[in-house]
């Protein structure tokens, strides 16, 4: 009897480490080649922006300004790259607020900006296309971002592709946290986790 529940013991451990460590490997989309990176960043808040490790908050419902709380990444060119992250909504009073941004660095200003509607539609700002509507308060967000530089960018919440575009050269970098849009006003605290990057 001893030998068998040292047995289950051994089972259900090893059984605990698997499924820890599965969500990590799997998580990426596209697999194939990945190498992963850790690029630097900045922090920026404007307006009523605020940080706090990785809860970004605007706690103001000022719809005009430069209102911001986000994180700025290293800029990258050329190759493929990868951005992984979840976000949480934990507040919406306001809406139309952009989450995930690839800013285009040569033509200085923003490329690809994911936004969320109060109610929970989230959409490409440029276009104004519908990806999904699962960006409602209390729910944990996948997102992935796959963009092969003078190629396409490629959208997938959670882990099912959303939306394509089609990339010019040059240079880009990654930005997440919550930004009111050219429509939109906060308040909004979103809280993001699982932050990765890959290139190939």
């Amino acid at each position: 009897m001893l030998t068998r529940l040292r047995a289950l013991v051994v089972t259900t451990t090893v059984g605990a480490t698997s499924l820890l460590a599965a969500p990590h490997a799997l998580a990426e989309v596209e697999p194939g080649g990945w190498v992963s990176v850790s690029p630097g960043y900045t922090e920026q808040e404007r307006g009523c922006g605020q940080i706090s490790g990785l809860t970004f908050q605007l706690t103001c419902s000022t719809a005009s300004g430069d209102q911001r709380a986000e994180r700025r990444y290293d800029t990258y060119t050329g190759g493929t790259r990868q951005f992984e992250g979840s976000f949480r909504i934990t507040s919406l009073s306001g809406t139309r607020i952009s989450l995930k941004q690839t800013f285009n660095e040569s033509a200085a200003g923003p490329y690809f900006m994911l936004a969320v509607e109060r109610g929970g539609r989230l959409y490409a700002v440029h276009g104004g296309t519908t990806l999904s509507n699962a960006g409602t308060v209390g729910a944990t967000v996948r997102v992935n971002t796959v963009h092969q530089v003078g190629s396409q960018h490629r959208t997938y919440i959670n882990g099912s592709l959303k939306h394509t575009y089609a990339s010019p050269g040059g240079s880009f970098y990654d930005k997440f946290g919550a930004y009111r849009t050219d429509s939109g006003n906060g308040p909004a605290t979103v809280v993001w986790s699982n932050v990765h990057f890959w290139r190939k």
